[in-house]
């Protein structure tokens, strides 16, 4: 059983990759596309009560982490698509806990789900189809300054899947429901 500390990065932290290798990219590809099967599966037969537990004291419920996750990759592709699209263009950041305050993080998590579906459908339609040249295209993040190539964003979205995924399950392995 991992302590509140542990659950708060129950995978690790991210680490951006010092290289990309072509299998790499084949993982992470791989577990965007998964993830919202995955996701789905792991809130299968979760109630109310379930769904407003924290996963960690002081963290979101499992209801939030669902609907975030939704809205950090809805994020996501707005950057893949701009990075494509613009040189090296700044991109917009949002308060993400601002964000899990809002009323339609009540709602039940199957909006959330279908989105996910549909992004990361696209997600993949996207990167499926990039050149050399086009994974190397990069955004500015203005709170860090730092360049980051689509690479590094398919290798950090892989990560964040599979960490709020993480979340919810180990939650659930917790509590037992």
């Amino acid at each position: 059983m991992l302590t509140d500390e542990q659950m708060r990065y129950p995978i690790g932290k991210f680490q951006p990759p010092a290289s990309y290798t072509d299998d790499d990219l084949y993982r992470w590809l791989n577990d965007i596309r998964m993830l919202p099967g995955q996701l789905r599966q792991a809130v299968i037969g979760l109630n109310d009560d379930d769904l407003n537990t924290p996963y960690r004291q002081g963290g979101w419920t499992l209801r939030q982490v669902v609907h975030h996750v939704a809205d950090s990759h809805m994020n996501s592709i707005t950057r893949i698509k701009l990075a494509l699209t613009e040189d090296s263009p700044i991109i917009k950041p949002y308060e993400e806990a601002y964000w899990a305050l809002q009323a339609d993080y009540h709602l039940p998590v199957e909006p959330s789900l279908k989105m996910l579906e549909g992004i990361h459908q696209r997600m993949i339609a996207l990167f499926e189809s990039f050149t050399e040249n086009e994974w190397e295209r990069t955004f500015i993040h203005p709170e860090t300054g730092a360049a980051n190539s689509l690479k590094k964003t398919l290798a950090t979205y892989s990560w964040h899947g599979r960490h709020h995924l993480a979340h919810i399950t180990e939650t659930r392995k917790k509590y037992g429901f």
